[in-house]
């Protein structure tokens, strides 16, 4: 697909500095793009590739002051990130479009209902009652157990599985190899000191224009749902356990752990590796500083917290530069001792 530098300009809002008619036909980064490509600078690093990049057109912040001539055409928008984004998105609808039919061999269920201009993948099983709904992409190995229910325009990559029972929204991504409605981990601890397993009855919900990563694992309610709220965005390798909820446009990074039944706020944003325990809140607006261990609520909004057991990130960062001053510290409090020995010496001597 080819496209011209005023079609992109006027897809995005730009304004064009150079040569509208040049074509693009793919992107690439700004210091490897060649001609016929699309690149963007957003970040002020990266500045001088501006000035030596091949790409055919480069989208710009509008309030980039330019040191040299630049062969490129260039486009300006008021954020060049977003608008680069915006692109990508719309060439990704573009591939995504042309995905309609059914691959063989897959089996889908005579009870299962199908949107229209639906894709499914080689190797996929649909089950009984699944409800999936329109331009929904599936891609192969995709595991849809019974009663499922996928919204519009939804993407399952390769080896997705969602559990019997489960609800997944409008304009949701969930990439390959996550597993979306397991048992919750409940275990009922016996007398004799075995575990009786406490059946998982519940389900997952994952509310519209969520994106899940890969390799990620939510689990089943025991009773209830877990849920996902609208906006929320998880990167690869996170747990949430049993009957959590995860509040709306809340970002969560890789590696990180929620317990169960904890409720996260909205507009939370969590660093990789963050491990949050059970039966607790963290208030709307939370920021929880990457490998934080989070142990009891946060209660304030827009709270930032570090450290483990997490606290207030300012006092944490004291307690850090206190810490790495200790062997300073030490051999200063040891000099004083050998002073204030040599004084009382000298006093006892005199007296």
């Amino acid at each position: 697909m080819q496209f011209s530098a005023a079609q992109i300009a006027l897809l995005i809002q730009g304004k064009i500095d150079g040569n509208p008619d040049a074509v693009v036909e793919s992107f690439g980064k700004i210091e490897e793009a060649r001609s016929g490509q699309l690149t963007f600078l957003a970040n002020p690093k990266y500045e001088d590739y501006l000035y030596t990049t091949e790409a055919s057109v480069v989208i710009i912040n509008a309030a980039q002051e330019l040191r040299q001539i630049v062969k490129s055409t260039l486009i300006r928008v008021p954020d060049a990130y977003s608008a680069f984004a915006t692109l990508l998105a719309k060439y990704q609808e573009i591939q995504n479009q042309q995905m309609v039919g059914i691959q063989q061999p897959s089996f889908i269920s005579d009870k299962a209902t199908l949107g229209m201009h639906v894709f499914v993948g080689a190797f996929s099983y649909i089950s009984d009652h699944v409800t999936i709904g329109k331009n929904v992409k599936i891609y192969p190995h995709v595991f849809l157990g019974q009663g499922v229910i996928i919204g519009d325009n939804t993407i399952l990559y390769p080896g997705v599985r969602i559990y019997h029972g489960c609800k997944v929204g409008e304009n949701v991504t969930i990439h390959a190899g996550t597993v979306i409605g397991g048992d919750g981990f409940g275990f009922a601890p016996q007398a004799d000191g075995t575990f009786k397993k406490v059946p998982q009855i519940g389900n997952v919900v994952i509310e519209d224009n969520v994106e899940i990563g890969s390799n990620a694992t939510i689990d089943r309610a025991t009773i209830g749902s877990t849920i996902i709220h609208r906006g929320a965005k998880l990167d690869n390798l996170i747990q949430i356990a049993h009957n959590a909820e995860i509040g709306e446009n809340t970002v969560i990074a890789a590696q990180t752990g929620v317990s169960g039944s904890t409720k996260i706020g909205k507009n939370v944003m969590m660093g990789g590796q963050a491990g949050i325990v059970g039966h607790i809140t963290i208030a709307d607006g939370t920021r929880i500083n990457a490998q934080s261990g989070v142990t009891k609520s946060v209660k304030s909004p827009n709270s930032a917290i570090s450290g483990s057991p997490a606290f207030d990130y300012t006092s944490t960062l004291r307690s850090q530069a206190i810490f790495r001053n200790l062997p300073e510290l030490e051999k200063r409090i040891a000099d004083l001792e050998h002073a204030l020995r040599q004084l009382l010496a000298e006093k006892e001597s005199i007296s």
